[in-house]
């Protein structure tokens, strides 16, 4: 089979990534794959590091003749390639490849096109989307039960065109690594009485970094003195100084360490006592969680986007509610029967959520709509 994944996304983000991800699964499994990425852009870079062939499109231009250039690139990649799948990851420039494969359909250049929607926004319910989505995509996939629901009962989309396919984990590389554990810890000058609560992802308002830098705070002033905070993550929309000055006000400085980028994730993963997701929206996919999951570390977390599909509800709380975020904290840190009961059933949970999980659900959609 032969597929292209459309990725115009300009930053790395988790749409990005899924895309990314199950190019390189496709890739690996024999299917010839091609990813479109946008020049100069962390997602271009990444699909070279990954060992994918990226092709440059400005899919994103609202210039005419921009755009006429573009679906003249789009036409001669279909009639050298001959996909017979064709993803469109982001919104920009779906139009375009819906109108291609229209103009190219009964012929021998016809593909088959699949739209999927990890963004956190809804698609507005025009006359527009609901055309694209119900008589012009072949599937739409959708990467948690709220967008999945919002294409059926919004939208109007036929549910046999609405397929709801979590992003997997690399089970592989993403497991409890006890050595690193030690090692890590030791790093940070952790003990064993220490509780170490982490949170992996970009310094953005959305994660939640000063929600949870808040709650650690009043944890320690109310008594708390094990408590240490983690933060795995790095520059984004909000800087590492703004995330040091939260700490150095809230009074955790000392106990709290910021990793920057790192090659060995797996080992800090390991290195805590439980994870946190605080996200305040977003969340459509959940790159972070299903990690820290699959490390066999508790995780804890806000009830937005995918969440509610991935976790029990005695693991969630209120997104950007500081008071519910700190009972919660408390809760993982001191009853050492919930850390295990969250342990057991994410363990379970994240066996259907690897790697060859995600591939063999989006194979099989890819194979059932090129039947028809």
């Amino acid at each position: 089979m032969r597929t292209l994944q459309i990725i115009n996304v300009r930053w790395f983000n988790a749409t990005a990534w899924y895309g990314l991800y199950l190019g390189t699964l496709l890739q690996r499994a024999g299917h010839e794959t091609r990813m479109i990425v946008m020049q100069n852009t962390p997602g271009a870079l990444k699909a070279h590091e990954w060992g994918m062939q990226g092709v440059h499109m400005d899919l994103n231009t609202a210039h005419p003749f921009r755009l006429m250039r573009t679906y003249g690139q789009m036409h001669r990649l279909v009639t050298g390639f001959r996909p017979d799948v064709v993803n469109c990851h982001r919104g920009e420039g779906f139009m375009l490849w819906g109108l291609l494969k229209k103009q190219l359909a009964g012929g021998p250049y016809a593909f088959k096109l699949v739209r999927t929607r990890g963004d956190q926004r809804l698609p507005k319910n025009n006359a527009v989307n609901r055309w694209l989505h119900t008589d012009v995509a072949d599937a739409v996939v959708a990467t948690n039960s709220v967008m999945a629901r919002h294409f059926t009962d919004v939208l109007h989309v036929p549910a046999s065109k609405v397929h709801t396919i979590y992003g997997g984990v690399d089970a592989d590389r993403f497991v409890f690594d006890p050595q690193g554990r030690e090692r890590v810890r030791a790093e940070f000058g952790y003990g064993e009485s220490d509780f170490v609560l982490g949170l992996l992802g970009r310094f953005d308002e959305v994660k939640g970094q000063k929600e949870t830098i808040e709650a650690v705070a009043a944890l320690r002033r109310q008594g708390m003195s094990n408590i240490r905070l983690m933060l795995l993550g790095f520059d984004s929309a909000t800087p590492q100084s703004v995330v040091e000055g939260w700490m150095r006000d809230s009074g955790i400085e000392d106990i709290s360490v910021i990793t920057g980028k790192r090659d060995d994730v797996t080992a800090c993963l390991s290195a805590l006592d439980a994870g946190v997701v605080a996200s305040k929206w977003s969340e459509t996919i959940a790159r972070a969680a299903l990690e820290i999951m699959a490390c066999a570390r508790p995780l804890i977390s806000t009830d937005v986007g995918v969440m509610p599909d991935l976790l029990e509800a005695d693991a969630m709380f209120r997104p950007a509610d500081v008071d519910a975020l700190a009972q919660a904290i408390r809760r993982v840190a001191s009853d050492a029967e919930y850390r295990s009961s969250l342990i057991e059933q994410q363990q379970s949970r994240i066996r259907s959520l690897t790697g060859q999980q995600f591939l063999d659900q989006t194979l099989s959609l890819y194979n059932s709509i090129l039947r028809k």
